[in-house]
């Protein structure tokens, strides 16, 4: 089984945030051969395309830790029912200069958890309108819309036993998905 590095974005500044805790659950459940790293996009200034030929350390580093992985898992909230104003920063920052798309090829999946029965399905497809501009192949399906709801996580912070199985298959189909496709 071939290692891979997943970078990943929580769409959400919130310390508490539903979103932050389900990608320290996700990272608990990696396979030995996956490595994840959170990528941090709070630091980063408002985008200012006069700011492209000078980026910021913050931008030049999320750049680089993106270049180093495989792949990007997207864990964001909704807001106004679309994605947070943080995270299209961190896209409208990642792929400028035009011709330096960091984005570009790298295999990618969304997913997000809300207290409403949709869960983040606005957010994720709003979000998924901008990683096709950005040229990422996403993880299309299986969807996955989780409700936060009591028990979700236990004690632990893990994904509680409902819901771990379900999310596991999901995670193992990423996992494919980045393998066959990074860097087509």
């Amino acid at each position: 089984m071939e290692n891979m590095q997943i970078a990943v974005i929580v769409g959400s500044l919130r310390k508490d945030s539903f979103n932050r805790q389900l990608a320290n659950a996700i990272v608990k459940m990696a396979p030995a051969n996956v490595s994840f790293k959170l990528i941090d996009i709070g630091g980063l200034p408002l985008y200012n395309q006069d700011d492209d030929e000078h980026q910021s350390d913050p931008v030049k580093k999320m750049k680089a830790d993106i270049h180093q992985c495989d792949g990007v898992l997207f864990i964001t909230p909704e807001y106004n029912r679309s994605i947070p104003g943080v995270l299209k920063n961190a896209l409208d920052h990642g792929s400028r200069p035009y011709g330096q798309n960091a984005w570009a090829k790298k295999p990618a999946a969304i997913i997000g958890i809300s207290p409403s029965p949709v869960g983040t399905a606005l957010a994720q497809q709003h979000l998924r309108g901008v990683l096709a501009a950005l040229d990422m192949p996403t993880l299309c399906q299986p969807e996955m819309f989780l409700q936060m709801k009591e028990g979700f996580f236990d004690e632990t912070g893990a994904i509680g036993e409902a819901s771990r199985k379900f999310i596991k298959g999901w995670l193992d189909r990423f996992f494919t998905w980045v393998s066959t496709n990074k860097g087509i």
